[in-house]
């Protein structure tokens, strides 16, 4: 730990800051593989490894922050980004850094942060995924305006990990990509009767009826999607293709040849992850196959995330939660007789497409403040599209194709396309 010449232009500290300062630098001293320095009214000071791969910048403008982190720890330091208190030359790399020395991060949880965290967790549980939950927590993300998402999404409007073949890639031929994976591997053709549980704004039904002409039965309950993907699937002249529902997926009734469920899995909340499988049985004929695109976490750290509360649970998704793909299997074990034919995770994909959201969405920041979003909002969003990008560039989560059976499918994952 290095300290440096103050900084007369920042609000100078008060005692109680200073010594909160001081607890936090020495936490997290002992960095590895990067730099941080760190510059506030008391100086600058750098911390861990000159010699490491990553260097980051953190500019702090409020001490205020001090106070946040040890209140609420990590979630703390999110919320004082939104508030303005603090900036940073590189946020994905903080992130990054972050994640390489998550001992030293655990440790910002403790002490008076872990009263934090408690009361975090009571206001987590009052966002169960019960059917009426369910519709307040999707509305609180999703039902934030079409038009909004529309600024930076592809123009397929797909709200999921595309797939690249190279960083040369257009987000638009990565999305597509991704799209023709999920159908090549399901078999996707004329006469499969498809359900899909959670619509988005329509973009896969759109895709697997156009291109592979089956008939598509999809459901959500964003009432924002839900309005959208209708009017999209009445301009593409494919009413008779797709059927557009807005019902809870445990309300769904039928048996069709194929069902597929991109990135809805984490919005289920962990204690209806048997429900969720039951029912992906229960909508598949005895032949059929599904093929679900999931946000994952490490197996060993899966417990510990499922019951806390980070700042995608706080801000951003609230009654979400990350499996990881043992939960996922036990689950599907013990609440269903679907059989795994293969798995593909890709989730340096889902780096390269959260960068391409992010770099429009900052580019777009004018049109966000004209439809009434104000700057803390943006630093809000800012925060979250990089928190996330780091976390997949670190493989501290994943995202997956499965792709499963009922156990009377005779065909085999290279059959239907799976790599």
């Amino acid at each position: 730990m290095n300290e440096m010449t103050p900084s007369a232009a920042m609000p100078r500290a008060g005692a109680l800051d200073a010594y909160l300062r001081q607890r936090l630098l020495s936490q997290l001293a002992p960095l590895r593989e990067g730099q941080l320095r760190v510059r506030d009214a008391l100086g600058e000071t750098l911390l861990g490894d000159a010699a490491g791969e990553l260097h980051v910048t953190v500019t702090i403008d409020d001490p205020a922050f001090y106070r946040k982190v040890a209140a609420q720890g990590s979630v703390g330091a999110g919320e004082s980004y939104i508030h303005g208190d603090w900036q940073c030359d590189d946020l994905v790399a903080l992130v990054r850094l972050l994640v390489r020395n998550r001992d030293l991060l655990d440790g910002m949880e403790r002490g008076p942060a872990r009263i934090g965290g408690w009361l975090l967790r009571g206001w987590n549980r009052l966002r169960r995924n019960s059917r009426e939950g369910s519709r307040r927590n999707i509305a609180a993300h999703y039902d934030l305006g079409n038009d909004f998402f529309a600024l930076f999404l592809s123009t397929d409007l797909m709200y999921s990990s595309a797939l690249f073949a190279s960083e040369q890639d257009t987000l638009e031929d990565a999305s597509r990509r991704k799209l023709d994976r999920i159908c090549q591997q399901l078999g996707l053709a004329p006469g499969d009767r498809v359900v899909e549980i959670g619509t988005g704004w329509g973009g896969f039904a759109l895709h697997a009826a156009q291109h592979y002409g089956c008939h598509v039965t999809t459901t959500t309950i964003s009432a924002e999607q839900h309005a959208l993907a209708v009017a999209r699937v009445r301009a593409a002249g494919l009413e008779d293709r797709i059927t557009l529902l807005m019902k809870d997926y445990r309300d769904l009734d039928g048996q069709y040849d194929k069902l597929v469920s991109i990135e809805m899995i984490e919005a289920i909340g962990a204690q209806y992850l048997d429900t969720y499988m039951a029912t992906l049985q229960r909508l598949l004929k005895p032949d059929g196959l599904a093929l679900l695109q999931a946000i994952t976490i490490e197996d060993h750290r899966y417990e510990q995330a499922r019951r806390s509360v980070d700042y995608i649970k706080r801000h951003v998704f609230p009654g979400s939660f990350i499996p990881s793909i043992n939960a996922i299997m036990a689950a599907k074990t013990r609440a269903s007789d679907l059989q795994l034919l293969a798995q593909q995770d890709f989730g340096h994909s889902y780096a390269l497409t959260l960068r391409a959201w992010r770099q429009r969405f900052l580019a777009q920041l004018p049109a966000v403040h004209a439809q009434g979003f104000d700057a803390r909002f943006c630093r809000l969003w800012e925060f979250y599209l990089a928190y996330c990008e780091g976390g997949f560039l670190e493989r501290s989560i994943g995202v997956s194709h499965l792709l499963l059976a009922r156990p009377g499918h005779r065909g085999s994952a290279h059959a239907t396309g799976a790599h």
